[in-house]
């Protein structure tokens, strides 16, 4: 049966737009309405808005649901310059500022980890739950710095269903769940023009000079008010669940949970468990197996 990324949809009402978030067009896909609180989600680099597609259905009925396109992915603008965590950060409380947001909660898997511990870090006001989906941020690991650029230049640059599809595979652990239609929305992406430019100007936080510079330490962490939830997996290339529980310990109160039989788009691979999760941390309400980490 083919599987669509669209297939999660149907039944809600949904829509695709953009917003000028400090002059920078930015493409959103919303579900919910202005009355509930709202909820943001960021995907990874090299990423786009249907990381989420299998999450804003559920999310609709509690809170109002954006899941962006970050500045210089997806179909949102790519200015040519160098991005790095400030410049997401920007770009992020630009896009709250557009939608009328004071606070919201932000939900980051990767890169969207990364830029949404920054934000809270930094302004803690702006930010009402938090949570690190296999969060970046926290490390620089050489080897895992130059695959993901390896990959994502190469897809990038040949755009060619197997380069895609390689990438795509290695966010999951089950490779069946690189659905074609995935693949192919994201092989749109990447054939669009300037794309082999911007893809470099998103991975320079793969070379560690820079990496380093833009790290979260755990004076950062510590300064973080949110509540917020660390969520692992089990098959996580980045990272194993060791690092994720070190996240949590710097966070003050932060609670930690591992998804088993998936890697680094657990949102997409057991959509109906990080759902669960997800919400019941994001309602107050007890999370299966999270446990506060202590410091």
């Amino acid at each position: 049966m083919h599987q669509s990324i669209w297939a999660d949809l149907r039944g809600t009402s949904f829509s695709q737009g953009w917003l000028d978030a400090g002059g920078v067009r930015t493409r959103y896909l919303h579900a919910g309405d202005g009355s509930k609180p709202p909820l943001i989600f960021l995907h990874g680099v090299g990423g786009h808005a249907e990381a989420y597609v299998r999450n804003l259905k559920a999310h609709a009925e509690h809170f109002d649901t954006w899941s962006i396109d970050m500045i210089g992915h997806g179909w949102s603008d790519k200015p040519d310059r160098p991005l790095e965590i400030a410049d997401y950060v920007r770009h992020l409380l630009g896009f709250m500022d557009a939608a009328g947001m004071q606070r919201a909660s932000l939900s980051g898997e990767s890169l969207g980890g990364w830029v949404a511990s920054r934000l809270a870090a930094d302004h803690a006001q702006r930010v009402t739950r938090l949570v690190l989906n296999t969060a970046g941020g926290s490390q620089a690991d050489p080897q895992v710095m130059a695959r993901i650029k390896s990959l994502s230049m190469q897809a990038a640059t040949d755009p060619s269903w197997a380069f895609i599809k390689a990438r795509v595979e290695w966010l999951m652990a089950d490779k069946s769940k690189a659905h074609d239609d995935l693949i192919a929305t994201r092989q749109a992406i990447y054939s669009q023009p300037g794309m082999q430019q911007a893809m470099a100007n998103s991975m320079v936080l793969q070379d560690m000079e820079i990496r380093q510079r833009n790290l979260m330490t755990a004076r950062d962490y510590a300064a973080i008010q949110a509540p917020t939830l660390v969520l692992w997996t089990s098959h996580d290339p980045t990272a194993d669940v060791s690092e994720g529980r070190r996240i949590a310990s710097m966070i003050p109160g932060a609670l930690f949970t591992v998804m088993q039989g998936c890697g680094h788009w657990p949102q997409f691979e057991d959509a109906p468990v990080f759902n669960e999760i997800h919400l019941n941390f994001l309602r107050g309400l007890p999370v299966a197996q999270a446990a506060p980490v202590a410091g």
